[in-house]
């Protein structure tokens, strides 16, 4: 049974369809996902069936698995999430700098992670940055082994509109490790100004240097997530950020966001007086 959209209606860049549900049990919330329309069920199920697997700290998890070829879907145990759009529509704006270098080390770390066994996101991307109360989590995966399927063409369409999908992907080639640092660039500029491509000036003094290192054209030019770490959280102990499980400094509003989402799910999840 579907409670609510996760993501505000009209949002742009959503590489699938998010509901909070409950469970066909009726005793549990979900978080139910589908193949985005005009999208192939069949490569967004492989895709799925690949993140599946991605159990690394720092990822949404991709829970049970579902459907038939042609309407599947996945869904993962509910826990108070707001996108980053959301996150900034909450906040009324940008969000401030130490939050950013918070969330982006705690991302680049989350890549560094997947990176070293040779898995690629794939779909890094504003609306597939999940916040919580312990910290951000990837989502929309795409997540794929760096040596095999090409990137979905919705996805990449999906990507190229936001800003996401860096230029010798845009070209043709394959998807790679540099490819996630290039997105991850368009988030932190994103989470610095609203924009995934914004002007060199609009962002912030001290993230300029890193976002743009991060989108630079020359792939060979971008930074090793584990240096984007460094470079946004100096002294940061490696392998204690991503996924964890105690609650990260929020901007108020932000935490009421989520509260209050978390209240609504409970009430419509809650059985009927008399059943």
């Amino acid at each position: 049974m579907t409670l609510a959209r996760l993501d505000a209606d009209g949002s742009r860049g959503v590489p699938e369809l998010r509901y909070l549900a409950r469970g066909a049990d009726g005793g549990h919330t979900v978080l139910a996902c589908l193949p985005p329309p005009g999208g192939d069920p069949t490569r967004w199920a492989a895709e799925a069936q690949q993140a599946a697997r991605l159990t690394q700290p720092g990822f949404w998890p991709v829970g049970e698995l579902g459907g038939t070829p042609a309407f599947p879907w996945y869904s993962s145990p509910y826990r108070p999430a707001l996108p980053l759009p959301a996150v900034l529509a909450a906040y009324g704006g940008p969000l401030p700098e130490p939050l950013i270098r918070t969330l982006g080390g705690t991302l680049a770390e989350a890549l560094a992670s997947a990176h070293v066994l040779g898995i690629v996101h794939g779909g890094v991307c504003p609306a597939g940055v999940l916040l919580t109360a312990c910290g951000p989590l990837l989502s929309c995966f795409g997540a794929t082994r760096a040596n095999p399927l090409a990137e979905s063409t919705a996805a990449q369409a999906t990507r190229l509109e936001t800003g996401c999908l860096a230029p010798e992907l845009a070209a043709g080639g394959p998807v790679d490790r540099a490819g996630d640092v290039y997105a991850l660039g368009a988030v932190l500029a994103y989470a610095a100004t609203g924009y995934t491509v914004p002007e060199w000036q609009e962002i912030p003094v001290g993230l300029r240097d890193i976002v743009m290192a991060c989108r630079s054209r020359d792939p060979q030019g971008r930074p090793e997530p584990a240096r984007v770490l460094a470079e946004l959280l100096p002294g940061a102990a490696y392998g204690g950020l991503a996924g964890g499980t105690e609650p990260v400094s929020l901007p108020g509003r932000v935490v009421e966001a989520l509260s209050r989402q978390s209240a609504e799910v409970l009430a419509s999840a809650l059985p009927s007086q008399g059943r």
